[in-house]
């Protein structure tokens, strides 16, 4: 069940992954991010109005939980925006596998709150470590400001990762225990949908020119990204959560993949290096950790 599992968040994230791209450069950002947090605030909603049980314990959970669950979901829509920008001014083949490095800076802060740092996660830094140096390289043929563009989307989805981090960390030893995953995914999302509630209104005039296919991206987009947490989570209670988490980090590999074969990507050998060290060095983090 967890190595299937696994394999259906990975396809469900390697999808939302490339679709977020596809968003961010139709509608823009800000009105992407929106759109999702949304629609998945909605979704979630109304599970929790559903089942008595997340309302109470959303209602029993401490205010320190709910605080800093708040703090998280605040880390992960600046994720989010960071995320959409790197892949809107981006290869997806170079965004997406870069943003599995959130486990580095969840694992870093960890150490930080008195965690040991095992032989095998200081490898898989290391790895980690030379990966974004290559697959920030854009060969030698390119001036200054081609190599300054090139690692742009990079930065970003390094401050995407980071932020993620931040937010894995704080929900996995703060509020997950007490607010459990369906609270916190609506915790999440509520704090998106406030968080750019002021641009909403100037956002919601241009939607009447908006294409069914883009309404068709924007709400696939939300949906394999709540399908890809749900897969992950079912794997995760019924198997090893260390299996789940290190086959949904193939997320990467797929969105590069659907980037190649959508947009006919290309990348210098430096980069495919160096993108592939990514993925193995979040493998190592995630298998060892």
């Amino acid at each position: 069940m967890d190595v299937i599992m696994g394999l259906v968040a990975a396809v469900l994230w390697g999808a939302t992954d490339f679709l977020v791209g596809v968003n961010a450069r139709a509608v823009g950002i800000r009105r992407a991010v929106f759109f999702g947090q949304l629609l998945g605030l909605l979704l979630m909603g109304l599970i929790i109005f559903m089942s008595a049980n997340q309302l109470e314990k959303m209602l029993a959970a401490p205010v320190s939980a709910l605080l800093l669950g708040g703090v998280a979901a605040l880390c992960t829509v600046l994720g989010a925006l960071s995320l959409s920008k790197a892949f809107a001014i981006g290869k997806t083949a170079v965004v997406a596998p870069l943003v599995t490095t959130y486990g580095v800076f969840t694992t870093l802060l960890a150490w930080l709150g008195g965690d040991e740092l095992s032989l095998w996660q200081f490898l898989g830094l290391l790895i980690c470590f030379f990966g974004v140096l290559l697959a920030s390289s854009s060969g030698n043929k390119a001036d200054d400001q081609g190599r300054s563009m090139s690692r742009l989307p990079v930065a970003f989805a390094l401050l995407a990762a980071a932020l993620y981090g931040v937010s894995f960390w704080l929900q996995g030893k703060y509020a997950l225990p007490s607010l459990g995953p369906v609270n916190m995914l609506a915790l999440g999302y509520a704090v998106g949908v406030i968080f750019l509630m002021p641009e909403a209104l100037r956002l919601m005039r241009g939607w009447s020119v908006i294409r069914p296919r883009t309404y068709a991206a924007l709400c696939g987009a939300s949906l394999f990204n709540l399908g890809g947490f749900s897969a992950f989570s079912w794997g995760a209670l019924n198997g090893s959560i260390s299996v789940v988490t290190v086959i949904s980090t193939l997320s990467g590999g797929i969105a590069a993949v659907l980037g190649f074969f959508f947009y006919r990507e290309r990348l210098s050998c430096f980069q495919v290096v160096g993108v592939s060290l990514v993925l193995a060095g979040a493998v190592v983090l995630h298998l060892l950790e």
